[in-house]
């Protein structure tokens, strides 16, 4: 069986490439990294590296890599023979290619290819196949969609490991946590046939994606941003300043509070997934930057992000956001000089008053909202 992955990054490599190569795929990785790519089709294997007491390795084999930038038409091959697409690149990287996965899907209906495949996004985001689909959609015609519906699925998944930034003087060696998780939406599957071992495919996928970004995504950057206001440089260092951690516990009952109402997830349960999330953030074996953590503060503060959507459902429903909301505040403090985002930001906020600031980024409305983070910002200010 032959996979296509878009995304030769570590987390490509380090988690999903893992799972493809345990389930008997031939993976070609899809990237415009020249040494990422070259290194893949020159060694056709690379190694992972558990970030844990036995250092354990795992050889992945059978890889190869195309430059989409350089030969997009051998990607459009590809697709021929492909038995899944997924994609591990960024949620801001999607719409750019997209069209490429269109064409590719154009030409399995040229082809007549009547073998039924998924394309499956996993990124740190909600709906990400839905927003991919979208984003493919405005490349076909009537006919290649009528085709896309019979024969490709685009199911939501969530995915969960921490892979740090990292430089090897191996290019393709990385370094992950053991912990991984993969939800997938077993609902929009084309190729019902095909599950993977390794993945865990839900009849109602939404809780879990939902619960797994509003513990992991929003515990991992309310430890960066509450940590670089503290003046750390790595989470796991943060977390062993106590005020940081009980900023980054509080917030954590407060997207578990709403968790358990929205969801009904038992309460203990619940509790022992945090205690769990946060002992990884806290492995001693993974010393994560807090820059690679906060990148991309405008994002992370999007109206349905890990921080102003369980705000605005939380407010919806009379639980408590004030730990939400100062962690919001120090978003919009955050400086990077390397960061473009945070750079943005910051012009925003000396060019305009922090309410009209807040509301462009984050999309509110609700008054009592904007002002309610105004307030925290203007404490931390002055």
């Amino acid at each position: 069986m032959k996979a296509i992955h878009f995304g030769g990054g570590n987390i490509g490599r380090g988690f999903i490439g893992e799972v493809l190569y345990n389930n008997g795929f031939d993976i070609t990785f899809i990237d415009v990294n020249v040494e990422i790519i070259n290194a893949l089709n020159q060694y056709n294997e690379y190694i992972i590296e558990l970030a844990e007491e036995s250092k354990k390795h795992i050889m992945i084999r059978n890889v190869s890599g195309i430059n989409n930038g350089t030969h997009p038409e051998l990607v459009v091959e590809a697709f021929k023979e492909a038995s899944i697409i997924t994609t591990a690149i960024g949620p801001n990287i999607l719409p750019f290619i997209a069209p490429l996965i269109a064409k590719g899907i154009q030409k399995r209906r040229e082809i007549n290819s009547t073998q039924k495949i998924d394309v499956i996004a996993c990124e740190n985001m909600i709906g990400g196949s839905d927003f991919l689909k979208s984003e493919v959609l405005k490349n076909l015609s009537n006919d290649d969609i009528r085709y896309m519906d019979t024969y490709i699925g685009f199911p939501n998944a969530a995915v969960d490991r921490i892979v740090p930034l990292q430089t090897h003087e191996d290019k393709l060696f990385v370094s992950v946590e053991p912990y991984k998780e993969w939800v997938i939406d077993e609902q929009a599957l084309k190729n019902k046939e095909l599950k993977l071992e390794g993945a865990h495919y839900a009849k109602e996928l939404e809780p879990y994606i939902e619960r797994k970004l509003f513990t992991v995504n929003t515990g991992h950057a309310t430890t960066a941003y509450n940590g670089k206001y503290a003046g750390h440089t790595t989470i796991d260092e943060a977390l062993k300043d106590e005020t940081v951690k009980e900023q980054v516990e509080h917030v954590l009952d407060e997207t578990g509070a709403l968790m358990i109402e929205k969801w009904d997830f038992d309460t203990n349960e619940h509790q022992a997934y945090i205690e769990k999330i946060l002992s990884r953030f806290m492995n001693p074996y993974i010393s994560d930057d807090i820059t690679r953590v906060a990148r991309t503060p405008m994002r992370k503060l999007g109206y349905d992000e890990r921080f102003i959507r369980p705000i605005r459902e939380a407010y919806e429903r009379d639980l408590s956001i004030d730990y939400l909301v100062e962690t919001v505040a120090k978003i919009f403090v955050y400086h990077d000089d390397e960061d473009k985002e945070s750079l943005e930001l910051e012009k925003m906020i000396k060019e305009n008053d922090i309410e009209t600031v807040i509301k462009q980024v984050t999309g509110l409305t609700n008054q009592k909202l904007v002002d309610q983070i105004a307030t925290a910002y203007k404490r931390l200010e002055s």
